[in-house]
């Protein structure tokens, strides 16, 4: 380490090491504020990528609930076209639309497409759960099996024993509809849900 006897000689020390270093200073200047500049433009580029993503998603909804002609086409193609979480939530819009005209086969492939769409660990289980009652309606009871294991979270603990007893129950699996009913009352349930549960318990001959 260098001793200086006085202020000049710190002034001139600097001075040799600016000459000595002044270009690589300068091009990292240079590359410093460059990637600066580079870093807030992309930020910017993002915020307003996901701002059009979601005024082209509030736009296609509304389009639904309003019941626009052409509007379950345009959800579609939004849901298709956008591999987020945005896209996800336009196929879980129309999931439901379909299962309100009963027709089950296109509800379940919307959400199918959601699943794929998002890695959303929340928002992927609303999903499954979705998905596996539609499976349970469809008699794909093996299907809805393997969905709810799917499932993540301690929350959905009692929607999925809920569901799985009853995917059980279509496959003659009385025994374990009851022990999947007897653990989702254990899990928390909500009191209507537990309510439920017991009743099926209850009407259950074994």
């Amino acid at each position: 380490m260098e001793i200086y006897e006085n202020e000049n000689d710190q002034v001139d020390a600097i001075k040799r090491f600016f000459a000595d270093n002044g270009k690589a200073l300068a091009v990292g200047v240079v590359l410093g504020i460059g990637a600066l500049v580079g870093w807030r433009f992309w930020n910017s580029h993002q915020a307003d990528n996901a701002r059009e993503i979601s005024q082209a998603y509030e736009s296609a909804i509304s389009a639904l609930q309003a019941g626009k002609q052409d509007s379950y086409a345009a959800a579609e193609k939004f849901a298709a076209d956008n591999k987020n979480s945005y896209g996800a939530l336009a196929s879980l819009e129309l999931a439901q639309r379909y299962v309100e005209k009963n027709d089950l086969q296109k509800a379940a492939a919307q959400l199918q497409q959601g699943l794929a769409a998002t890695d959303d660990e929340n928002l992927k289980s609303m999903i499954n759960v979705r998905l596996a009652r539609i499976q349970v309606q469809l008699k794909q009871q093996d299907a809805a099996l393997k969905t709810l294991d799917a499932v993540k979270g301690e929350s959905w603990s009692a929607i999925v024993a809920d569901l799985r007893g009853e995917a059980l129950l279509s496959k003659g699996d009385k025994k374990g509809a009851r022990t999947a009913w007897e653990n989702g009352i254990k899990n928390n349930a909500s009191p209507a849900l537990s309510e439920m549960m017991q009743m099926k318990i209850n009407n259950l001959s074994i």
